[in-house]
């Protein structure tokens, strides 16, 4: 049976694809996480893992040994995104691996792409969101890379994972329940929205299937999905009004011009340039102070508590909730066979059920065994 090293199982994507794998014979899984505390999650199941930092070569080549086929769906800030894709690469091929999943974003062509745009149109490096910017590093490194040899690669560009257990379900129905839940004006942006088991569905398929060798696919669900479509349903579930208990909020403008320049000399060659040259933790350091200089730094939640009075929209989710065009996945339809398998009806009510099952909204013991038989 083919063995598949996941790389980041103890993460909200990670821990859905061995779930899947092992709870329907498709694979043997060994999954590598970064600390033993983060085997927890997968502690009812009897498996062999391994713990080594996704930037740890030689930590690697031992957690890769004896498997068949890596899947890259560790996430983190720009150190692990960027910095992880050469020792992740080199230490798959030392290890004997055949193929590497790499788990990039659909953020690479931006958060309101060109309607025209496909996995074959070129990836600006100069966006306004940094993490648009690390995915399109990321995916640059890993082309390189392929190009010398060693694994074969497969990439897969998900939007907006949602499901039990994701962040943007769980933080949004947390900032509803405290009163700082907000949508971009009434939320009728497009949500690129692709529900976790159809992205585990792609993930297998890619791992699987001959002749992909260095493609790259768009991955999403079927139905063109509005972010109203996403969070209308949670805000019935507990109880809340749309138009009276959400902050409908104007959108954030773009940042000063002074802050668009700072960011553009962050980025600049010359800095990226210095900061390899630094070690480690003087590198770290030395960004890390950068950062603290931003005049706006966006939180790690986009409905994270503010000091101010108002609830003030986050660039990030102003440029998310504002996207017009869905893009095609008829390239992975076409070359993996991919076809989400669950609607986005589905999805929402497998989420609602996790919703209450995890004490975010009344559970209706009528409906909850409903809802687990589906799902």
């Amino acid at each position: 049976m083919t063995k598949i090293a996941v790389l980041g199982a103890n993460g909200f994507i990670g821990l859905r694809l061995v779930e899947s794998l092992l709870l329907r014979a498709v694979a043997e899984v060994c999954p590598v996480v970064r600390a033993p505390s983060s085997f927890a999650p997968l502690s009812r199941f009897a498996l062999e893992g391994r713990v080594a930092d996704a930037r740890d070569l030689e930590a690697l080549r031992i957690a890769f040994r004896g498997c068949d086929v890596v899947v890259h769906a560790a996430a983190g800030d720009r150190s692990l995104v960027v910095d992880s894709i050469e020792p992740v690469v080199r230490a798959a091929s030392d290890a004997g691996v055949g193929r590497l999943v790499y788990l990039s974003s659909l953020a690479v062509h931006g958060y309101d792409p060109a309607p025209d745009s496909n996995e074959d149109s070129p990836l600006a490096r100069k966006q306004e969101i940094d993490y648009c910017n690390w995915k399109v590093d990321a995916e640059a490194r890993l082309a390189a890379l392929h190009r010398r040899g060693g694994p074969e690669m497969v990439v897969l560009r998900p939007g907006i994972v949602l499901g039990p257990r994701a962040q943007w379900v769980r933080d949004f129905a947390a900032a509803l329940a405290q009163g700082r839940a907000y949508v971009i004006g009434d939320a009728a942006g497009l949500c690129p929205s692709i529900y976790v088991d159809n992205l585990v569905g792609a993930i297998e398929q890619a791992a699987f299937r001959a002749g992909v060798d260095g493609e790259t696919f768009i991955v999403g669900d079927r139905e063109r999905v509005t972010w109203k479509d996403v969070y209308a349903p949670i805000v019935e579930a507990m109880g809340r009004n749309w138009s009276q208990d959400l902050h409908h909020v104007p959108a954030t403008p773009q940042p000063p011009t002074a802050r668009r320049l700072f960011e553009a000399v962050r980025r600049s060659t010359f800095v990226q340039a210095t900061r390899r040259r630094l070690p480690p933790r003087l590198r770290s350091a030395a960004f890390a102070a950068i950062d603290r200089l931003r005049d706006e730094s966006e939180p790690l939640s986009p409905f994270a508590a503010t000091a101010a009075p108002t609830v003030r929209a986050t660039r990030e989710m102003t440029l998310l909730q504002s996207c017009r065009h869905k893009l095609s996945h008829d390239k992975a339809t076409r070359l993996l066979g991919y076809s989400p398998q669950v609607s986005f009806e589905e999805g929402m009510a497998r989420t609602l059920a996790w919703l209450a099952f995890a004490g975010y909204l009344p559970m209706d013991a009528a409906t909850w065994p409903e809802a687990e038989r589906r799902g």
